[in-house]
């Protein structure tokens, strides 16, 4: 089951926020408790990502937690204004437009990328809204001018429109030149953001609008807002993901109450390319928050 959820986002962008399963049963929590007094996890997915990428998560979560995940602005089912602001204040307070318009605070974040990014900035700024957070393979430092070039040169590699999603599944998995070895789980990532136009298969999401929201990050490092983050945070990567095992654990010397996990024969896409993996690491962290 999906269940969409429209929130009205910073400078009234129309977001669409989705409840993938079962919402926690009443009395599943202390007595007299509703499923609306769960409480509540915000899922926030990366750059290119939507909302149904967290999907197998969020449904292993809401037996016991009232888990959301954000199409963000640009992405998904959400609008996509072409002058619409693509800043990190803009996303940021998109996050806390749905924490507040939902109901979930405080609560639990869980990013993954960029959407880890929003996460640690939401919590440093609105910790009243924010009890736990869980950054899935992003990097606090800079990136830098070379990273952006690279990404406008890869964007225009791709050879849409894609005939099938087989199709896309096939380069993004295998063919792609950023791809080191065959890898099904990448493919079915970005399967999963294409939709089907009268040319063939093109992404959901405008590749300019995508630069213009990485280069709001891309030339600064994130440190000083990280040490602001207050409540119980996990750091979690991919051994072969993008951030490195040096950096991560600097990231958790940081955070005032950080805490450490890696996920083994996985890439950027922990959550995707080792799910159960992925959960393992990331439940017990969780139930050391307790219900709220």
């Amino acid at each position: 089951m999906a269940r969409r959820v429209d929130v009205t986002g910073a400078d009234g962008v129309r977001l669409a926020a989705w409840e993938f399963g079962d919402p926690p049963k009443d009395g599943a929590g202390p007595a007299g408790s509703t499923a609306q007094d769960a409480p509540g996890v915000l899922l926030l997915h990366g750059l290119m990502g939507r909302a149904s990428h967290w999907a197998p998560t969020a449904r292993r979560l809401s037996g016991r937690y009232r888990a959301i995940a954000l199409d963000q602005r640009g992405h998904g089912r959400s609008d996509k204004p072409p002058r619409a602001s693509y800043t990190r204040d803009a996303y940021v307070g998109d996050a806390e437009a749905a924490l507040e318009q939902l109901g979930l605070g405080p609560a639990v974040l869980i990013g993954h990328a960029m959407g880890a990014l929003t996460a640690w900035q939401l919590a440093a700024q609105r910790p009243d809204l924010v009890r736990g957070l869980i950054i899935c393979d992003m990097r606090a430092s800079a990136l830098g001018a070379a990273s952006q070039r690279e990404w406008a040169e890869w964007f225009t590699t791709w050879p849409l429109p894609f005939a099938t999603l087989a199709d896309v599944r096939k380069w993004f998995g295998e063919d792609d030149p950023w791809v080191e070895r065959p890898n099904p789980a990448r493919g079915a990532f970005y399967a999963e953001v294409m939709a089907e136009s009268p040319d063939g298969w093109r992404p959901v999401f405008d590749p300019d609008q995508m630069l213009r929201s990485r280069e709001t990050w891309v030339f600064d490092a994130h440190w000083e807002e990280l040490a602001q983050v207050r409540c119980p945070a996990l750091v979690v990567r991919g051994l072969d993901g993008e951030l490195g095992r040096a950096e991560a654990q600097e990231m958790v010397r940081v955070l005032p109450r950080g805490r450490y996990a890696e996920v083994a024969d996985a890439g950027h896409l922990v959550h995707y390319d080792q799910p159960e993996a992925w959960l393992a690491a990331i439940e017990p962290f969780l139930d050391s928050l307790g219900d709220g």
